[in-house]
Order: structure tokens, then C-alpha cells, then sequence
């Protein structure tokens, strides 16, 4: 792999993206907002500080899971995607030109929704201020690689959004967001061990409530990590030139 022609692949679709609005307000905005009227609902109170920083790592998870799957479905369907494999750019080059770009969209994604929640709505975490930025952009590295690997398989956009049902509900049903996964049936609870928004809500309810979480964060990190990269790997090895 050429770390050149993935670097200018990131390029490009980052050049893209400076030209779509819409889509850089969907991933910075929304996330802000719904952590804006998660804390009018909850009043800025203490349920606010159990439960925002577990939010703060979910949210960007699922709008950078359909920002991803749509923008590359449409580069496909356009016969962008087809045109570009057909130079020496690989899959895998492309996956991670689309990595790093997306990459950084969720760090400065992380930024804004973490400064937002902290001294907008006034979240208050027993961790640092930086451990919640991580956790950030590493859920919404998590939902950019799961949404190239659903845009791999599916046909359309419609196809990419109807795959969120099944990529990423479940997961909110069982990550321990509500109820503790030690209190799941055994075989849910099992299920939701593999799951990778598992892990994300468990790193931030450690953010939320202990001021030296590194021990305890580092299962989670390199579980997302893992999930993270094998999406990347799968979805390369998976992605087809055109859709038929």
C-alpha cells in the first residue's frame, strides 16, 4: 500500500467535504444538539452528568456511521469510485484515504462536541476534559469504519441507511446505555461483550466518574481500535468497483 496515494485520496474527499456544508453541519451540529436537549431534558442535573459523556461517545458514532456509508454509496453510483480503481490506487488505499479524512472531520468533531457539552451545558466528568476528545473521535473513527463497511456491501444510499437499523440499533439496546449488561440475559449479555458501542459507553461512564481512568480505559480503546481496523480490512477486501 502507498501511504502517498491514500494521503491524496484523503485529500480529495476532505476538498469535497469543504464544499459540502450541509454534511460538515450534519457531523458538527447535530451531535451538539442533541447533547443540548439531552441536558434541557435532563435539566443540567446530576442524571445529565451519569449519563451525557456515555451519549457524548454515541452520538457522533452514529452520524459519522451515515455520513460515511452515504458519501462513499454516492461516489460508487456515480462512477467515481469505478473511475479511481481503475488508476493504481488500491481498495485498501482508498479505505484509508477515507479513514484519515473522515479521521480528522471526527477530531475536530471531538473538539466542538466536547467543548460544547462541558462549558455550554455544563457536563461535569470526574476525567479530563482530553479523555472525553478521545473518546469522541475514536467513536466517531468507530462509526466512519462500520459505515465503510456497510457502504461495501450495500447497492444504494437507501440500501446504507436501512443497514443502520441493523448495524447500530441493536447496539444501543445492549451496550449497557439501559440497562447494566452484568443485568442482561446471558446469552444478550454475551452478544453484547463483541459488540464495539459496548465498549464506548463503558469508557465513558469511566470518564464520568473516576479522575485517573487509564487502567480501566484500556480495554476499551483497544477494543474499538480492533473493531476499527477490522472493519477497514473487511470492507477493503469486500468493496466492489461498481454497483450493478
Amino acid at each position: 500500500m502507498s501511504p502517498r496515494r491514500a494521503v491524496v485520496t484523503a485529500a480529495r474527499v476532505l476538498a469535497q467535504l469543504r464544499g459540502d456544508h450541509r454534511t460538515v453541519a450534519l457531523m458538527l451540529l447535530v451531535p451538539c444538539v442533541l447533547i443540548g436537549l439531552l441536558a434541557w431534558v435532563y435539566e443540567g442535573g446530576p442524571l445529565f452528568d451519569r449519563v451525557g459523556p456515555m451519549l457524548v461517545g454515541i452520538f457522533p458514532f452514529v452520524v459519522m456511521f451515515v455520513v460515511t456509508s452515504v458519501t462513499t454509496l454516492r461516489e460508487r453510483t456515480s462512477g467515481t469510485l469505478e473511475r479511481l480503481l481503475t488508476t493504481p490506487l488500491g481498495k485498501a488505499e482508498l479505505m484509508t484515504g477515507y479513514a484519515l479524512a473522515f479521521g480528522l472531520m471526527a477530531l475536530v468533531q471531538g473538539v466542538v462536541v466536547t467543548a460544547f457539552a462541558l462549558w455550554v451545558c455544563g457536563l461535569d466528568v470526574a476525567g479530563p476534559a482530553w479523555a472525553l476528545v478521545g473518546l469522541v473521535v475514536l467513536s466517531a473513527l468507530l462509526g466512519t469504519a462500520l459505515g465503510l463497511l456497510a457502504s461495501a456491501f450495500a447497492r444504494t444510499e437507501f440500501q446504507a441507511v436501512q443497514l443502520m437499523p441493523a448495524l447500530v440499533l441493536p447496539q444501543l439496546l445492549l451496550c449497557g446505555l439501559l440497562v447494566p449488561r452484568a443485568q442482561l440475559p446471558r446469552v444478550l449479555e454475551l452478544v453484547s461483550d463483541v459488540l464495539p458501542l459496548s465498549y464506548a459507553v463503558d469508557a465513558g461512564r469511566v470518564i464520568a466518574t473516576q479522575p485517573q481512568p487509564w487502567s480501566d480505559l484500556a480495554q476499551p480503546v483497544v477494543v474499538m481500535l480492533g473493531w476499527v481496523v477490522a472493519a477497514l480490512v473487511v470492507g477493503s477486501l469486500t468493496l466492489r468497483r461498481r454497483t450493478a
